[in-house]
């Protein structure tokens, strides 16, 4: 708790994320997040919260969080982040600010966002076009695992 009372003077913001095969739109997220405040915090959604939206990573939990905690903007790494962000979750963790991608849809918002947004504290970024994971999947693909 000495770290809490350290930092609760400085604006945390939040970023969730899966954080798959690391790459420069992760690092473009991140850097424009943090310019919201003096400390990042980045949750890593678990395996089991992508693959109901998305597909299984393929990097494992353990893996993500530790790249994700070598990025120089972060802060602090939350494994294992709730799927929804809730008042309660912003409060347990001192956070003044929520980003993500303007990627997003509407409902997607309200249905992950909803109670930060109607609270006023998420803030939408441009998303990096041009590079994603799904990209980085179908390049190695296409190459056939040849070097």
């Amino acid at each position: 708790m000495a770290d809490r009372a350290e930092t609760s003077n400085r604006t945390n913001v939040y970023v969730d994320m899966v954080g798959d095969l690391f790459h420069p739109g992760h690092v473009a997220l991140l850097k424009a997040a943090r310019t919201f405040g003096e400390r990042l915090i980045v949750g890593v959604l678990s395996d089991e919260v992508v693959t109901e939206y998305k597909r299984r990573p393929i990097m494992t939990l353990a893996e993500r969080v530790t790249v994700i905690e070598a990025c120089r903007y972060v802060d602090e790494v939350i494994p294992n982040a709730p799927e929804r962000v809730t008042i309660e979750f912003l409060g347990d963790h001192d956070i003044a600010v929520v980003v993500h991608g303007d990627d997003i849809s509407p409902d997607a918002v309200e249905e992950v966002f909803g109670p930060a947004a109607a609270a006023g504290k998420l803030q939408l970024v441009k998303y990096t076009a041009g590079v994603s994971t799904t990209d980085l999947i179908r390049r190695c693909l296409a190459r056939g695992g040849s070097s």
